[in-house]
């Protein structure tokens, strides 16, 4: 019953997510929510010198100036700027108040052995092995020092591996972004700062779980391992840090806002799909037997109905399984120029990777190979 009830929940978030995207009229990122992990009473992880709750807001502080100082456009929102007790729904709250574009939140990792070291970069989704759940459920035991958390968190208990299976469905609207801005966090972390990369992972993390929009929460290092904790304690490590994070964004800033002319992020795992130019769309013939475009909007690594209420704004709903997913369409046009209308209004809706894609009797296809076909 409590998985149902969450299923549901998740659901009317994901309506919420629509709403909010509906209302963004421009592909900009003008404000960003920055979340320093744990704080006041909760410490975090606790190093041999250090908590985590204190080296996450100074390097949130910085990654923060950093933005300000050289985006003076956008708005820079902190959940926390002191050692504050700030709950996670709360975090969210913040987040989604302020209709922000994107949502990072800072931590330090930390296990009982002191070998393991390295920075990793989570997402919301499905956990992938038994490591990264002990990950979620450290980061999540913090709403356990909060009061009435179980009405908060729709009767969620952090020590429950099934609480965190519903979770893949939620921020599968804006997975793409969220994995985008994730993999430029730990390239940055590998390439300029010199750490080891622990990759890109997903999990059910409770501070991303409300948020209406792209976020990552970012594990910045061990303080289980002595020498990451001393680097970790640094001045210079936290600027290496904070400035790594902030180049992830500024990347990230300026090749989703250049979406405006082409889109080059996708839900799908398909990225060699790209609309073909309008010169080629206008010469397609409308009725061609065999050859439809339809518009992907979502994907799942859940069998979603169609009549699920998480697409009750939605007519037309059909889904076809691919690599390891299910993905979920509207429409059934005979020309590139239909079905890029069809797109735009998907993506007025809050659908912002809604993209075009094409099938030949049933298979898919590029759609620019469906437009050579076509012109035959």
């Amino acid at each position: 019953m409590k998985r149902l009830v969450l299923f549901f929940g998740i659901c009317c978030l994901f309506l919420l997510a629509s709403d909010y995207a509906f209302s963004q009229d421009k592909l900009n990122v003008n404000k960003i929510i920055i979340d320093a992990g744990h704080g006041g009473h909760d410490p975090g992880t606790l190093g041999k010198f250090s908590k985590e709750k204190d080296i996450a807001l100074t390097i949130a502080l910085k990654f923060g100036n950093y933005v300000e100082e050289n985006f003076p456009d956008v708005t820079v929102i902190y959940t926390r700027k002191t050692d504050k007790f700030i709950e996670l729904y709360k975090r969210a709250e913040i987040a989604n108040k302020n209709n922000a574009d994107l949502f990072i939140s800072i931590h330090c990792n930390g296990v009982k052995s002191s070998s393991p070291f390295g920075t990793e970069t989570f997402v919301m989704g499905l956990h992938k092995s038994a490591a990264n759940l002990e990950v979620a459920r450290k980061e999540n035991a913090s709403i356990l020092m909060e009061d009435n958390y179980s009405e908060q968190y729709d009767g969620y208990d952090p020590n429950s591996p099934e609480a965190y299976i519903i979770f893949s469905m939620y921020q599968n609207a804006f997975l793409d972004q969220s994995l985008n801005i994730a993999s430029k966090i730990q390239a940055q972390f590998r390439e300029r700062v010199g750490r080891k990369d622990r990759g890109v992972k997903q999990d059910g993390f409770l501070v991303l779980y409300k948020t209406t929009m792209p976020g990552v929460l970012v594990e910045t290092g061990f303080l289980s391992n002595l020498e990451e904790e001393k680097f970790l304690m640094s001045d210079l490590g936290q600027t290496y840090i904070a400035s790594a994070i902030y180049r992830a964004f500024r990347d990230y800033k300026n090749e989703y806002e250049s979406q405006k002319t082409a889109s080059t992020l996708h839900i799908s795992t398909d990225k060699d799909d790209k609309d073909p130019s309008k010169a080629i769309a206008d010469t397609i013939s409308n009725n061609v037997k065999g050859i439809v475009f339809k518009v992907q909007f979502f994907s799942s690594e859940n069998d979603i109905p169609i009549n699920s209420s998480c697409f009750k704004n939605l007519s037309g709903v059909q889904k076809y399984f691919r690599d390891g997913q299910y993905k979920f369409t509207v429409g059934e046009e005979y020309s590139v120029s239909e079905a890029s209308k069809l797109k735009k209004q998907l993506r007025k809706k809050g659908f912002k990777d809604a993209f075009v894609i094409a099938f030949n009797n049933g298979e898919r296809i590029k759609v620019n190979e469906a437009a050579k076909l076509l012109k035959k």
